[in-house]
């Protein structure tokens, strides 16, 4: 069997709302963002500041449903300034085909539409 590691969910253009480094890691999303993309909580997620170019790995926690949040916290806070647009992403290992979840979100992180 030969796995493969693919795109299962993504978040596109999500725009940094806060960034606590005195926050024990990760970064919290919005639930009803979550669960659109198909990202649970505690996932292994990579995210792409695409005003800066920096990049890095967190886990995911919960915001409130329709709260719009997303923060970055702990160390990689550091890496991002509120109103920073990111590309959140996780993977998964599987030996078979996978449809991946791509949703983008405007300016205030509400659902606009699959891509």
């Amino acid at each position: 069997m030969r796995l493969l590691n693919l795109l299962k969910s993504k978040i596109h253009h999500a725009t940094v709302t806060g960034a606590d480094v005195n926050y024990i890691g990760s970064i919290t999303i919005d639930r009803d963002l979550m669960e659109r993309a198909g990202l649970q909580p505690y996932e292994l997620v990579h995210v792409w500041d695409v005003e800066n170019g920096e990049r890095f790995e967190t886990y995911v926690l919960e915001a409130e449903p329709g709260s719009g949040q997303i923060v970055v916290n702990g160390a990689a806070a550091h890496r991002v300034q509120k109103g920073h647009r990111l590309i959140i992403a996780a993977f998964c290992l599987t030996d078979e085909p996978v449809t991946p979840k791509v949703i983008l979100v405007d300016e205030r992180n509400r659902y606009v539409r699959d891509l």
